[in-house]
């Protein structure tokens, strides 16, 4: 189990954003075109991830807290592999697909997204992660800490669902 935080925001100038980053010299991994299939589970979230850089099986816990949250992952990266999806879509069936695009950099331990998200808009979403349970949950949370406070997020920008619940409230509300 990997233990991370993170935050996402919205961002109306995601692009200013990406440049604030590079003032610090990330390490830049790419331009993702993602899209995550969501699978309806009992408890956490289950999405298998097909990107051109990412490719991954994730299931992952966390409260929807609009400010920096912990999320308990599990990941299995893999592939790209139809079988994998179809016997995910049969057997849980799917409960939304969300589609973005993704730049992906690194600072030390900690992940930056700046994201275009189909029928949501732009984000940034920073996760301090602990592969191996050497960093530890505060030093985690003070790495969002001080990263929200580089970016100058406010408290109106955080978000607190995942793009999978924004969209499906999205589409609740359309539909009424």
């Amino acid at each position: 189990m990997i233990l991370n935080f993170e935050f996402k925001a919205s961002a109306k100038d995601i692009h200013r954003l990406e440049q604030k980053l590079q003032t610090l010299d990330p390490t830049f991994i790419g331009e993702d075109r993602q899209t995550d299939t969501y699978f309806n589970v009992a408890k956490g979230r289950l999405k298998l991830r097909e990107g051109n850089i990412e490719n991954a099986l994730i299931f992952y816990e966390r409260e929807n807290t609009a400010d920096a949250k912990a999320s308990n992952v599990l990941l299995y990266q893999h592939q790209p592999d139809e079988a994998i999806e179809a016997i995910l879509k049969t057997t849980l069936g799917v409960k939304v697909v969300v589609k973005k695009q993704r730049k992906i950099y690194f600072v030390d331990n900690v992940k930056f997204h700046f994201d275009t998200v189909e029928a949501l808009g732009t984000f940034i979403e920073v996760e301090a992660i602990d592969q191996t349970g050497s960093v530890g949950k505060e030093k985690l949370q003070a790495q969002c800490r001080e990263y929200a406070a580089f970016f100058d997020i406010q408290a109106s920008d955080y978000v607190a669902l995942s793009y999978s619940d924004l969209l499906l409230e999205k589409v609740g509300k359309n539909q009424i």
